[in-house]
């Protein structure tokens, strides 16, 4: 049974997942901001790194990536549309800001494919989900009934669309193909605020009204 543990960090207040399973091993999930303390919380805590995922490469969710690998000699993994964000800080968004540019070494592996994958001894599912941002995937755990979501759906909310490169209905496709499609009991772990559940935000989510109507009608 995996355990997700949440750190918020940043300005921006970005969630930073350590995925943990019992041999106290981890992925960690976009490390945001405050390397130090991201740091300092993982081994506080005793477990053992394995990789660092990335849902997508904004600011907010790679601010701490070097520290995170270096502190651990582990490597990170994310979608090649946003390979370039990682080193340049008008993409990742840092350069339009008005904080400090962010630059972080290329990540050292990139998800060619979709679906299962392993990382050690982690089994999940990576789907494809842009329009917030053109590389952004999400993580699906079957076997444990959750989703790291990153910026696609947020309590009562969606991903921001209006960014550069963003686009609404590419999102809200990809939320209705690969996050609505899963069993609605499954958990989502967004990159910003508290976590839902699918069937929550069916029904509450006002975003979602197209989502509503269909599983009315399909009740009869």
């Amino acid at each position: 049974m995996l355990k997700v543990h949440q750190l918020i960090v940043g300005a921006i207040e970005e969630n930073t997942y350590a995925i943990v399973n019992e041999h106290q091993e981890a992925l960690i999930v976009d490390p945001g901001a405050d390397g130090d303390h991201i740091v300092a919380w993982i081994r506080q805590n005793g477990w053992q790194p394995t990789a660092i995922i990335l849902t997508h490469a904004h600011l907010d969710h790679i601010g701490a990536l070097d520290a995170v690998r270096d502190a651990f000699g582990i490597e990170a993994y994310m979608h090649p549309n946003e390979a370039e964000f990682i080193i340049n800080p008008s993409l990742n968004l840092s350069g339009l800001w008005g904080g400090p540019p962010i630059i972080q070494r290329p990540v050292e592996h990139y998800w060619q494919e979709m679906g299962d994958q392993t990382l050690g001894n982690f089994t999940f599912r990576v789907a494809f989900v842009p329009g917030h941002s053109p590389g952004h995937v999400v993580y699906i755990f079957e076997g444990d009934g959750f989703i790291i979501g990153g910026d696609t759906i947020f309590k009562c909310g969606i991903g921001r669309t209006d960014l550069p490169q963003g686009n609404f209905l590419q999102l809200m496709q990809g939320i209705a193909r690969e996050i609505i499609s899963q069993p609605h009991h499954y958990a989502i772990f967004p990159g910003h605020g508290e976590a839902t559940t699918i069937a929550d935000e069916i029904a509450n989510n006002p975003y979602f009204e197209v989502f509503r109507n269909s599983a009315k009608h399909n009740l009869g």
